[in-house]
């Protein structure tokens, strides 16, 4: 260290004789002789490790959300959990990370971008791709065979993040699930009418839920001539529909996956079809379609789902696409996708492409490839896309200059005289006792002022002021931030008064 430290004080002097050099005009020869010296001795010195910088930065396809992002957030969520509890769900949770094991085969082409994590004394262990798969382990693990679930967690994917289209690597997924055997297409509608209501409820604009049968789809390519071994990689590329155009597609699935161009052909005159449930009867005539088992099963079972649709009035909202794939191996009947219509277009917003907002579809197969003896729960199911709709609400604040709350602070204990700490503190006490939110500045005497501007800019409607007068005659000085109208109140009926204004309940007991 003694060493280093006469290296750096040598480094300095000769740092100190090159810039007077400099100031006095010197030779350049002089100062380049002198500059090759400060180098020399730079590079005796080497780098200090103590004071290497680092990049402060969060890994790529994540971030922080502030405090005006998570009261969105907040928002948003409550919206959700209010809608499944309504249903009748219960809620679990299940470890971020799961065997390896567990996890692989059940993603078709997207279990490459599964985390896999470094052996911690002898797991194999990857962190979760979604939370369908923990669900499915955990009925089996806990031979459930009758449960409706909702589960709200992170999920991680090793994904291209696109952050502007609220796509990340590390993001939320709300999950809402029925297991158990039941008459069919009851469960499933109450599916669609749960993704219905919580979009409808979020106002981000209008939407459209894409619906379609894995049984169609298999039955389509078995038709038009797809061997069995390629059913799940043409799938995907049909899932990309939604994205591309058809000659895109038809290139990927003739050019890398060594389709035949006529087989491509004939799929594409059924992938290129969507309606209501008027498709849905015209494919059950249709000669080849109704003639395959699977497609026929499929094709009856979206004719019912359709009634039961138009019973609970959301019809309107549902296409039969026969693009719609949804690449994920475990799905084995309806499967659905809600997408917006268009873009919010309010003053100001830029055109926001974030894809779909929710899906889901029948995982009847899921839970049997964890069971022993293969037993099969049949499962339904929708996925909440929270970070795509995040990104519309958070946009639609900003372009709106829109004030967001993020405390939920009722009043303020203020004082409007010094040495009146000790009774702010007894009564901010009380306040809290009787479950009021509130709040007082960390100050012996701030100025009332100051305690006035700090619940504008902080959106709190309510001051309770103590002064000396106050004091005496037994009351608190009630004051509404935004009328400035102020009455007092007796101390005792303080706590009525600020519930009445704010709109809380009572408490009873």
């Amino acid at each position: 260290m003694a060493e280093r430290a006469a290296l750096e004080e040598l480094v300095k002097l000769q740092g100190e004789r090159v810039r007077g050099l400099k100031q006095q005009k010197a030779s350049a020869e002089l100062i380049e002789e002198e500059v090759g010296k400060l180098l020399k001795l730079k590079a005796q010195l080497g780098p200090d490790e103590s004071k290497q910088k680092f990049v402060l930065k969060t890994p790529k396809g994540t971030r922080d959300y502030s405090p005006r992002q998570m009261a969105v957030r907040e928002k948003v969520f409550d919206v959700i959990i209010r809608c499944f509890k309504r249903h009748g769900a219960e809620v679990i949770d299940t470890p971020v990370f799961e065997l390896k094991e567990t996890l692989m085969g059940k993603y078709g082409e997207d279990s490459k971008l599964i985390y896999d994590l470094k052996d911690q004394g002898g797991e194999l262990l990857s962190l979760r791709y979604d939370l369908t798969v923990p669900f499915a382990r955990y009925l089996a693990m806990n031979k459930l065979t009758n449960i409706k679930r909702y589960h709200i967690a992170k999920v991680y994917r090793r994904d291209n993040p696109a952050m502007t289209r609220g796509r990340y690597r590390e993001f939320y997924q709300c999950d809402f699930d029925i297991a158990g055997n039941f008459d069919p297409m009851i469960p499933d509608a109450e599916c669609l009418k749960i993704m219905c209501e919580i979009l409808s409820s979020l106002q981000i604009g209008d939407f459209l839920v894409k619906v379609n049968d894995r049984r169609i789809l298999d039955g389509m390519f078995a038709i038009c001539g797809v061997s069995d071994s390629k059913f799940r990689t043409i799938c995907s590329s049909v899932d990309k529909l939604d994205k591309v155009s058809w000659e895109e597609v038809k290139n990927e699935m003739v050019g890398e996956k060594g389709l035949a161009p006529e087989v491509a052909d004939r799929i594409g005159d059924y992938v290129q079809q969507h309606g209501g449930v008027s498709l849905v009867e015209q494919l059950l005539q249709d000669p080849k379609l109704s003639q395959n088992k699977q497609a026929l099963e499929g094709l009856g079972d979206l004719k019912l789902l359709f009634e039961y649709l138009t019973l609970f009035g959301i019809d309107d909202k549902i296409s039969f696409d026969l693009s719609l794939a949804r690449g994920l191996d475990y799905y084995t009947g309806v499967i659905y996708e809600a997408v917006l219509l268009q873009t919010p277009a309010q003053a100001g917003e830029e055109p926001l492409g974030v894809g779909s907002v929710a899906a889901g579809g029948r995982y009847d197969g899921l839970v049997g490839m964890f069971d022993p003896k293969g037993r099969k729960v049949p499962c339904v199911g929708l996925s909440i896309g929270v970070e795509r709709i995040f990104s519309i609400v958070e946009q639609r604040l900003e372009a709106l200059e829109e004030k967001v709350r993020t405390t939920e602070t009722q009043v303020l204990v203020a004082s409007a005289q010094k040495k009146l700490l000790e009774e702010r503190l007894k009564l901010v006490s009380e306040l809290w006792d009787a479950g009021i939110k509130a709040e007082l500045l960390y100050k012996k005497n701030p100025k009332l002022l100051n305690q006035l501007q700090y619940c504008e800019e902080a959106g709190i409607p309510l001051v309770a002021i103590i002064g000396e007068q106050e004091l005496k005659d037994g009351v608190i000085k009630l004051r509404s931030v935004t009328s400035r109208e102020e009455v007092n109140v007796r101390r005792e009926d303080l706590v009525e008064e600020i519930k009445r204004r704010t709109g809380q309940p009572l408490r009873i007991c």
